[in-house]
């Protein structure tokens, strides 16, 4: 099937990731890691070239096995690429997410 130059125009790139917290992690803790986690990659809007939203989700139902997801879209692939090397991105990475979580899941898609 071939797409229309609008269909191109509006192509975007997802990155998701899902997170589980080391353990020994009080509830009062995780909470507060939870919450610096999405306060510090939220703030990367409107500061990194071609990221074009960003979400931290950090409450979920019982059912859940993962303790928060991020939700982020990008205006291309390259733009993902630039993303994950970009000071800014890496700093929070290193300061507030790598530190405190165990596992990361990753599924990058064209929406």
């Amino acid at each position: 099937m071939k797409t229309t130059k609008k269909q191109e125009e509006m192509a975007m790139v997802k990155h998701i990731i899902l997170w589980q917290l080391k353990d020994g992690y009080s509830a009062q803790e995780k909470e507060k890691i939870k919450q610096e986690i999405k306060t510090g990659l939220e703030g990367l809007k409107g500061k990194i070239p071609g990221l074009t939203d960003i979400h931290v989700q950090t409450e979920s139902l019982p059912s859940s096995n993962a303790d928060l997801m991020l939700d982020s879209a990008f205006a291309d692939e390259a733009s993902l690429k630039g993303y994950s090397v970009h000071p800014l991105h890496v700093k929070v990475a290193d300061s507030k997410v790598r530190p405190f979580t165990k596992t990361r899941l990753c599924l990058d898609f064209e929406a």
